[in-house]
């Protein structure tokens, strides 16, 4: 991995590499399409299918590029979309040496160390960072997340050869209209975003605060006074059940999802600050039935604009109010093609707008609705803000799981109320 970090010489080996990997898997799929016929044959199906397995080797930001694409169906097709919701990121932990080197930059000597014990064995362990129980000098037992040693410099480098390798590709025929090296600037720079553990304790800080009024909704604390840019020390939470619906009455799985959209709603329409990362494997139950949301690595902070337009686009769907919709999605937009056909794209998001309207409220599906907005974009070449996507997108995530821990949920009717007060307040924030 030091290769990435040894200057230009060694950006130059890891471009050969690259390259090498590349060429070697994309290779293998345009030849096999030429072997096969039907849509499973074409090339783009054929690249689609071998995108996993090229990112893994690549290694951790390349993966974690893949599992972001994924979710952006308002750029890459369904089937792309699909293979590429198939990367997993669990890798074989550093070892004990190496996690004790990053202690000591952090701590300094081992008998410094503000640990009375310390779990080498980790509680989890992902591309970027491992998570370890410990236990403060007082007593306190804490969750200690420590980031992968090295890992920086290498995730760096990539994202500037990956950041050519776009610019590059957005020369191509047929590639143009597809805004690559934007693409690759917005989600390189959230998968950065994620090794940096100081702005994630801010983060779960603000959380918190943001949040402290929602009843039945937990993150844990970061412990203060502990760690810096690559360790963060928060509190350990003990007794968490996995967040599936299967031990659990209609009843409490109810009480969850609504206090789940609630937070939701809150963070997207009033507080501005978004958990963009909220799958299974970061949501947890607690012995009350309390909702606990871990990692807050991944965090998007909407400007106001942003905020309030999200609010409106949302409002506006729920009156069937497309035309207005439409507008909105053209203001946020990061990019708008020079022969952009405005009143046909107005026309189209009516329309979709007015199918959904047609539905009673409580049988909305966001998961219906959002892929054909997201066609419509393609389709017209917007390109969404960053800002504006990821939580759309984590929304629409989020309602797959929503729906299998209650079919009968009212997604419209949860969001009514927080809208009417966003809407409400000049601020988008509540009144006295």
């Amino acid at each position: 991995m030091s290769d990435a970090h040894a200057g230009g010489a060694g950006l130059g080996r890891r471009a050969v590499r690259i390259g090498s990997i590349a060429l070697r898997h994309t290779g293998r799929a345009v030849g096999g399409a030429v072997f096969r016929r039907g849509e499973e044959g074409t090339v783009s199906a054929r690249l689609a299918v071998a995108a996993p397995a090229m990112l893994t080797e690549l290694g951790p930001f390349y993966v974690k590029v893949g599992q972001l694409l994924s979710t952006r169906r308002d750029l890459l097709p369904e089937r792309w979309c699909g293979e590429l919701g198939r990367l997993t990121d669990t890798v074989p932990p550093p070892s004990r040496e190496e996690l004790a080197a990053v202690l000591t930059e952090e701590f300094g000597p081992a008998e410094q160390w503000p640990f009375r014990s310390f779990d080498w064995e980790p509680v989890g362990s992902g591309s970027i960072a491992t998570v370890h129980r410990a236990v403060l000098a007082d007593g306190t037992v804490v969750a200690v997340k420590i980031r992968r040693p090295g890992i920086v410099p290498v995730m760096s480098g990539d994202f500037r050869l990956a950041g050519a390798m776009a610019r590059m590709a957005g020369k191509l025929p047929g590639m143009r209209r597809l805004p690559a090296e934007e693409m690759l600037g917005q989600v390189g720079t959230a998968v950065l975003a994620q090794a940096d553990l100081a702005a994630e304790r801010a983060s779960l800080t603000q959380l918190r605060a943001n949040l402290a009024g929602v009843k039945g909704v937990r993150l844990p604390a970061p412990v203060e006074g502990f760690g810096g840019d690559q360790v963060l020390v928060m509190e350990f939470l003990d007794d968490l059940r996995d967040f599936r619906p299967e031990p659990y009455s209609p009843q409490e799985r109810r009480d969850a999802m609504q206090r789940v959209l609630r937070t939701v709603y809150q963070m997207l329409f009033l507080d501005g600050l978004v958990h963009c990362d909220l799958h299974p494997g970061n949501l947890r139950l607690d012995a009350a039935g309390d909702v606990v949301m871990l990692d807050a690595g991944f965090v998007v902070r909407l400007p106001d604009r942003v905020r309030r337009h999200f609010g409106e686009f949302f409002l506006s769907m729920a009156l069937g109010q497309g035309r207005r919709c439409a507008e909105i999605v053209i203001e946020s937009a990061a990019r708008v093609p020079e022969d952009f056909d405005e009143e046909a794209f107005r026309t189209a998001v009516e329309q979709l707008v007015g199918d959904a309207s047609a539905v009673v409220a409580a049988d909305f599906n966001l998961a219906a609705f959002a892929p054909r907005l997201f066609k419509l974009q393609r389709k017209f070449g917007i390109f969404a803000a960053a800002e504006f996507a990821f939580p759309l997108l984590s929304l629409l995530v989020l309602e797959g799981m929503i729906h299998s821990f209650d079919p009968g949920v009212d997604f419209q009717g949860e969001a009514v109320p927080v809208l009417m007060q966003a809407v409400g307040e000049p601020d988008g924030r509540p009144g006295d």
